[in-house]
């Protein structure tokens, strides 16, 4: 459904002298800096597939999309999107996709959001039986039924990234380009989001890439996981599969029964436990040791507690960073 083969984006950017005299020679003569903000990104995402797409902030993501979405061209490379060249615009191509950018408004802010839909109906062509029953389909999914006629302006923001989803979603697109769609949001609405987009991925496969700086949208929605970093593709595979330490171990949490670890307690090379304000013990293992390490703990001595644990996704994503920079 995707292909993309090394894109790249380069923006030129004037590097302004500090100063007035700086900006008088700016006149003259400027100094040019160039800013690889897509540098060879190559993949390819299945129809149906629910991808996330991560990086730190700067990685290029939101470019990423862009440049699948028609909005801005490619320096180099080229991209295939159900077949459709994304640069040229086609409205064919316009009828099949869909982007949502969770920190900008589709809606017009001062109508109520039925009446944008209305508007999107006629901008797509939408019959009206169609058109009613996809809107009365997704309203019910998302509760928003009592808000249609609400300003935009005067919803909430989880209220109003839901009919952001609506409004995206009218046409039945086959492909969906989502850039941080929960950003902002409380956590019931996160989880509202999060329970909608799964639901209607199985019930459409609609092919969904996902940029998103809550690893808990990730860990709920994606298998599949492509990371970048300044520009350039560091990961693509499976999220259990991420190539960093943290990936390959796993985390003890133990509380012992009268609160103190009992010295030689564990082997040596393990590391020592680091206490916590409450009480408990953490130690990070590799993940073929857990058990063992687990075992030496409660033959120690008594233990009111003790958990094993997946290393937390953020603490993988950001070693991964951490080892690129």
């Amino acid at each position: 459904m995707i292909e993309v083969e090394n894109l790249t984006r380069v923006f030129r950017t004037y590097k302004k002298q500090p100063g007035f005299w700086g900006g008088v020679k700016g006149l003259f003569r400027r100094e040019f800096e160039e800013i690889r903000a897509a540098d060879q990104i190559s993949f390819t995402i299945k129809e149906g597939e629910l991808v996330g797409f991560l990086g730190p902030n700067g990685a290029g993501k939101t470019t990423t999309l862009k440049m699948l979405s028609g909005l801005i061209y490619p320096t180099s490379g080229r991209a295939r999107v159900a077949g459709f060249d994304p640069t040229k615009r086609e409205n064919a191509y316009r009828r099949i996709f869909a982007l949502v950018l969770g920190q900008k408004n589709q809606l017009w802010w001062d109508l109520p959001a039925i009446e944008s839909f209305l508007l999107l109906r006629h901008i797509y062509g939408l019959g009206a039986a169609q058109y009613k029953a996809t809107l009365d389909e997704l309203v019910t999914l998302l509760d928003v039924g009592h808000k249609l006629n609400v300003m935009v302006r005067e919803l909430s923001l989880g209220e109003r990234m839901k009919m952001e989803l609506i409004a995206a979603l009218l046409h039945r697109p086959r492909v969906l380009f989502l850039d941080e769609p929960t950003i902002g949001l409380d956590v019931i609405s996160q989880k509202a989001v999060r329970l909608f987009l799964r639901d209607y991925n199985r019930r459409y496969r609609t092919t969904i890439l996902l940029t998103s700086h809550y690893m808990a949208d990730i860990k709920a929605l994606c298998e599949r996981v492509i990371v970048i970093h300044k520009g350039r593709k560091i990961h693509d595979g499976a999220i259990d599969q991420l190539d960093a330490t943290g990936s390959r171990q796993k985390i003890i949490k133990f509380r012992p029964v009268d609160g103190v670890l009992l010295p030689g307690a564990l082997s040596p090379g393990l590391g020592q436990p680091k206490p916590t304000e409450d009480g408990e013990y953490v130690l990070q293992v590799p993940g073929e040791q857990a058990v063992a390490v687990s075992q030496q703990i409660l033959a120690a001595g008594p233990v009111a507690d003790i958990t094993i644990e997946d290393v937390p996704l953020e603490d993988i994503i950001a070693e991964l960073f951490g080892r690129q920079k």
